[in-house]
């Protein structure tokens, strides 16, 4: 509750109408960023840009846009800001002209050596338009002195730190690459003969393409003309990808390691269930992220599963609440409570995180006030002792409110009668592992354990941007 999403990728090669498919991809990872789309296509001879603030539905559906990008190949980026402002510069593909050609790059997660990097490049000369790390990886691209620009990006690649989904397009290719531990997602599918490349599984879905398989950590896959041909940039790091796609991110229908995302979120809270005995009357899922982990309660529990909290999705991020006197009214403008479900009942609500615990308390205290006797809050992952710094954007250490007080203050913080959390245990084992590798994890669960696999000292000293 309170985390914010990262951005999705998508791109397709080789296929009539890439921009219209382009656009069906980027609805689907919607969820994954709010604040900005674009995309950029290639006809052959001449790239076209179309970027937006705002949504996807709400920019690209109209013949008038989607004919500003003509051509059989595009890539396209929904954003969430982790670094640099909200504004339109920011939006990406971003996209230069370079020696060899025209350069569109979309990137998802975040550089965790930004501030380094962007004081060497200024030093030597660079001018940079945007306040986004990912034109780091533009302008390490074009001062490269390698000639091919496969090799361009490798050199690049050489200079960053962080974790990093990269879809590129050229005038010749498309290509995707992760970083070394895979902690952001890529995945490689196929419509008919056109290689397609994506953030998620669900974003194969809308358009009929095939899922093929992801894309591994540090490989990238070089899509042209002649077909895919794969090369490992990082061949020695063990595989990392991110817990919280399989917590919270990912779009439930979306397939990771072979199993629905709802199916991991289900376990999470099966076993959630499995660690806390709670006499209750009616389990409650957080709408809409705490459903899935308030099923697997119910089941494995036994207590009535039931919609005790309505959400109202037609709230948009920029409503305006314009005085003081209905700012108190926050929480309710997305969510209502269904009383008669709640009336005179023990009720456990189900979500799947709590950062600072404001938008908990308002819950809590909303259940209350619909009559509930008594309201245990249940999480179905562990505490959030820590930030992220890798594509997340979590509050610093002073905000994450269980670094700063144990469960009883927890509790009382945000009203609740009891607050239990997923043990670290007992979430690697509804992800399929029977425990936790200390010595080579066999996720990036840094929120939880401070085991940060990138270095992450100099955003530390100089701040995440």
């Amino acid at each position: 509750m309170g985390l914010k999403e990262e951005c999705g990728v998508f791109g397709i090669f080789d296929i009539d109408e890439a921009a219209v498919l382009t656009t069906l991809g980027l609805h689907s990872l919607q969820h994954r960023g709010q604040e900005g789309a674009g995309i950029v296509s290639y006809d052959g001879t001449s790239f076209h840009a179309v970027k937006k603030e705002g949504l996807v539905g709400d920019n690209f559906n109209s013949a008038e846009t989607l004919d500003k990008l003509p051509g059989r190949r595009a890539v396209g980026h929904v954003r969430y800001s982790t670094t640099g402002d909200t504004k339109i510069t920011n939006v990406q593909p971003l996209f230069a002209n370079l020696s060899a050609g025209g350069f569109a790059c979309a990137h998802n997660g975040n550089l965790t050596n930004t501030h380094k990097l962007t004081k060497q490049l200024v030093q030597t000369g660079s001018i940079f338009q945007t306040t986004s790390d990912t034109e780091i990886i533009l302008q390490l691209v074009a001062r490269s002195r390698k000639r091919k620009t496969i090799d361009k990006i490798k050199d690049a690649l050489s200079h960053i730190q962080g974790a990093y989904s990269l879809i590129i397009m050229t005038n010749k290719k498309l290509i995707g690459i992760k970083d070394p531990f895979g902690i952001r997602p890529l995945v490689l599918g196929k419509k008919n003969k056109a290689y397609v490349l994506a953030s998620e599984t669900c974003a194969l879905d809308i358009i009929g393409a095939k899922y093929i398989r992801d894309v591994e950590n540090g490989e990238m896959v070089i899509i042209t003309e002649s077909g895919l041909e794969s090369i490992k940039i990082f061949p020695n790091s063990p595989e990392r990808p991110c817990i919280f796609e399989r917590i919270y991110f990912s779009r439930p229908d979306s397939i990771i390691d072979g199993n629905s995302v709802y199916t991991y979120r289900k376990n999470l809270g099966e076993q959630l269930a499995i660690e806390n005995n709670i006499d209750a009357d009616v389990v409650v899922p957080v709408p809409d992220s705490g459903a899935p982990a308030a099923i697997g309660y119910s089941q494995k529990s036994g207590i009535p599963f039931e919609l005790g909290i309505i959400r109202n999705h037609y709230v948009g991020r920029t409503f305006i609440e314009p005085s003081q006197s209905i700012r108190q009214f926050g929480v309710k403008l997305k969510h209502s409570v269904n009383k008669s479900s709640i009336k005179n009942k023990r009720v456990i609500l189900i979500d799947d995180s709590i950062v600072r615990g404001t938008t908990a308390n308002k819950v809590v205290k909303m259940v209350f006030d619909a009559g509930a006797k008594e309201v245990h809050f249940g999480i179905s992952s562990p505490p959030i002792l820590h930030p992220d710094f890798y594509g997340i954007d979590t509050p610093q250490y002073s905000e994450l409110i269980a670094a700063n007080h144990n469960i009883e203050e927890i509790t009382k913080i945000i009203g609740a009668t009891s607050v239990f959390f997923l043990s670290l245990e007992g979430t690697y084992k509804a992800m399929g592992h029977e425990t936790r590798n200390p010595k080579n994890p066999q996720f990036t669960d840094h929120c939880f354990t401070g085991d940060y696999p990138i270095d992450v000292r100099d955003i530390l000293k100089h701040g995440n941007s």
